[in-house]
């Protein structure tokens, strides 16, 4: 589970300030999954992180009694001075699972061959993106955060495996999903929200937000 109690956040963008978030209370149960419609700009990236724990926020509790994944396609985690074995090592050690595991998992997920034993430094963001794909799918989670403006990986082969193990492991958790296409959201989500100027508006049915959004921002 996810709860936000009086949650605000908001930023100073050097002329004004840009509110996220106005004292906004939800709550995500295990076998709920929602998708949050947002227009591009008000915020959708700041949010995820928030429920990922990644940014705090001005006022208010944020709580969470499952394990929940750092955002899909998050690259904040690994370190540039290491190379791809060394950050998985690491973060096998953080989360308490077996290194030699976790590294032939990843190996063989990303493809990367001897690129994974040089550092991080040195990758491309594709590269990037796919070792950090590949250790998403290698932590199992109650909950994924899917943000649609992360950078995707593009190397096919990549995209073709670890897609399906992907659909397979969002066929029995729970997601998240941000989104400024209703579309989006269709694969994933039982229950679904729409973001507009800080206000949270929660709806049982993608429908009934989608007449929503469609009104805000198409009048």
């Amino acid at each position: 589970m996810i709860e936000f109690q009086e949650v605000s956040k908001s930023f100073w963008t050097g002329q004004q300030r840009k509110v996220i978030l106005d004292r906004a209370t939800f709550r995500v149960d295990l076998g709920n999954s929602l998708g949050i419609l947002a227009p591009n700009g008000t915020g959708k990236t700041t949010l995820i992180n928030m429920m990922a724990g990644l940014e705090k926020p001005d006022e208010g509790k944020i709580r969470r009694t499952s394990r929940v994944s750092f955002p899909l396609g998050f690259m904040g985690g690994v370190i540039g001075k290491l190379s791809g074995k060394e950050n998985v090592r690491f973060i096998a050690g953080l989360y308490g699972l077996d290194p030699d595991y976790l590294e032939a998992y990843t190996r063989w997920i990303c493809g990367l061959e001897e690129y994974y034993d040089m550092p991080v430094g040195t990758y491309s963001a594709g590269m990037r993106a796919r070792l950090c794909f590949a250790l998403l799918l290698a932590l199992e989670f109650d909950i994924y955060l899917i943000d649609e403006g992360m950078p995707a990986a593009t190397d096919v082969e990549f995209n073709r495996k670890a897609g399906t193990i992907l659909r397979e492991r969002l066929e029995r958790a729970t997601v998240i999903v941000v989104s400024h296409q209703a579309s989006t959201l269709e694969k994933f989500c039982n229950s679904a929200a729409v973001l507009l100027d800080g206000q949270l508006h929660m709806f049982d049915t993608l429908e009934e937000a989608k007449r929503l959004y469609d009104y805000e921002t198409q009048s």
